[in-house]
């Protein structure tokens, strides 16, 4: 397959680039800043925002998978949130025009989204689970902060602007995904582990809220299945099929670590913390429990359905990749 992914140069990405090039697919990223990437992979400039020459790798492409999209791990300022909102669907708007333009169109365009779309789960009865046909959309939960709700927005946003596209010829997927857990340096698995080692890994304003994410491997599982599989379209959620409180999540991680120290942390501490690491409490604080309904009744098998797996695994690679002299080497 010919597969194009714009902001196909971050973590995630380069789990899914790497992925797809090794099982031989040609490999197209689209991203601002040209780079050298690995054997296998092509890389073509794009702005994000406009219809450019970069399309005509769309044209004729089997498909296309959108990560385009500023990073959430920074301080949730009003210009920071404008930057994530006109990033995500200015991108999605782009590639949607690009689609409806080619003369032959991919057959299928999975959009990254995200499963921070639902409500806070201990707004729900229970801490009730969201799955794709019983989930509730959040942004009018009480007692949380108002700008959650615009975390919210952009996510309706950004899946409002792919269904909105005329591409009637292709299949539309919308990646509802948590937390992708990669063993690689500056993702949310090295800033949690860091935490872990300092002895700071402890519970998160009591550590109910609990903690959804999806190991690198079964994502690209994930998506290499919903590449093949005509029958799903619409909202999928991209999730380990066993979420967990926040201060389950943390021992977990320490054990693998072999670090028995865990302090715990109020709010305020974790506000102050967020603040000297440039990021928001919102990562830490929201409750996110949400399953994999539609992988499950497409037969989805995960290699990693609980923490207690997937921790050690993530820990021993990026033990590893310390020892090689930090970031995993490309190609």
């Amino acid at each position: 397959m010919k597969i194009v992914i714009p902001g196909g140069t971050g973590q995630v990405g380069g789990a899914l680039r790497r992925a797809l090039a090794a099982r031989g697919d040609d490999v197209v990223v689209l991203s601002r800043r040209p780079e050298r990437l690995e054997e296998g992979v092509r890389h073509v400039v794009w702005d994000g925002r406009t219809v450019g020459p970069w399309a005509r790798e769309i044209d004729g492409a089997d498909a296309v998978v959108n990560l385009a999209g500023r990073s959430v791990s920074c301080r949730y300022t009003d210009a920071n949130l404008r930057q994530m909102m006109s990033s995500r669907v200015d991108s999605t708007r782009a590639v949607g025009e690009a689609i409806a333009r080619a003369e032959r169109p991919p057959r299928v365009w999975l959009q990254m989204s995200t499963a921070t779309i639902y409500a806070d789960a201990r707004s729900r009865p229970g801490d009730l689970p969201h799955n794709e046909s019983t989930g509730v959309i959040g942004g009018d939960e009480p007692d949380v902060p108002l700008y959650w709700e615009y975390s919210v927005r952009i996510a309706r946003r950004w899946e409002e602007t792919q269904a909105e596209a005329d591409t009637p010829a292709t299949r539309r997927v919308a990646l509802r995904t948590a937390m992708v857990m990669t063993p690689d340096r500056g993702g949310v698995f090295d800033y949690m582990s860091w935490m872990v080692r300092l002895g700071l890994g402890g519970a998160v304003d009591g550590g109910r809220q609990y903690v959804s994410w999806i190991h690198e491997e079964d994502f690209v599982r994930a998506v290499e299945l919903l590449l093949e599989r005509d029958d799903i379209d619409g909202p999928v959620n991209l999730a380990a099929p066993q979420p967990l409180p926040q201060r389950e999540f943390m021992r977990v991680l320490r054990r693998a670590w072999g670090q028995p120290l865990a302090l715990p942390a109020t709010r305020l501490m974790a506000e102050v913390g967020a603040f000297a690491l440039r990021t928001d409490t919102e990562l830490l604080l929201k409750s996110r429990r949400v399953l994999p309904g539609r992988l499950a009744d497409a037969g989805f098998t995960f290699r990693h359905p609980t923490w207690e797996l997937a921790a050690p695994d993530l820990v021993r690679r990026a033990r590893g990749q310390r020892r090689g002299g930090g970031r995993r080497r490309l190609g």
